[in-house]
């Protein structure tokens, strides 16, 4: 039985493709800031922003760009990872702490995190795959219950 570290993955994900995807966040994050958020801006036609959090291990602060939807005052954040098997990482530092900074544009808010369970999850999924159906097909593909998060302003929006 391999480890998949002989066979040259991590985790599920060959070391390759883990660079690759670690250098086009990086890419991304550099241009949202660049322009103000002028481009990269959008996903399948979601709006994209950039969470910046503290590493679960580490605590080094890493930014990634992802898709949020606004609702009630919040911001939701879904842990889809596109359909990969396991939750994002970065929501699974999203898990290990109560304070985020969300980036919206040239806009920076301080947020509060609070990872949404049980019947409000599922709830709040309805409505998200109503908005992106595609998010259905990451589900099934996944075979996990794709996590939900709020993001809820600290500071003045």
């Amino acid at each position: 039985m391999s480890s998949g570290v002989e066979s040259g993955t991590l985790g599920g994900m060959s070391a390759l493709k883990k660079t690759l995807m670690s250098k086009g966040n990086a890419t991304h994050v550099a241009l949202y800031r660049r322009t103000g958020g002028r481009h990269f801006n959008r996903i399948k036609g979601l709006p994209v922003g950039l969470i910046t959090l503290p590493g679960r291990k580490t605590r080094t602060l890493r930014t990634t760009p992802i898709v949020y939807f606004e609702r009630a005052g919040s911001w939701l954040v879904v842990g889809s990872a596109g359909g990969a098997e396991a939750d994002p990482q970065w929501f699974q530092n999203l898990r290990m702490t109560a304070r985020a900074t969300l980036e919206i544009g040239d806009q920076r808010h301080e947020v509060s995190v609070h990872t949404i369970e049980g019947e409000e999850r599922d709830a709040l999924w309805a409505w998200i795959v109503e908005k992106a159906p595609f998010f259905d097909g990451y589900r099934k593909k996944s075979g996990r219950t794709i996590p939900i998060a709020a993001l809820t302003p600290t500071t003045q929006m």
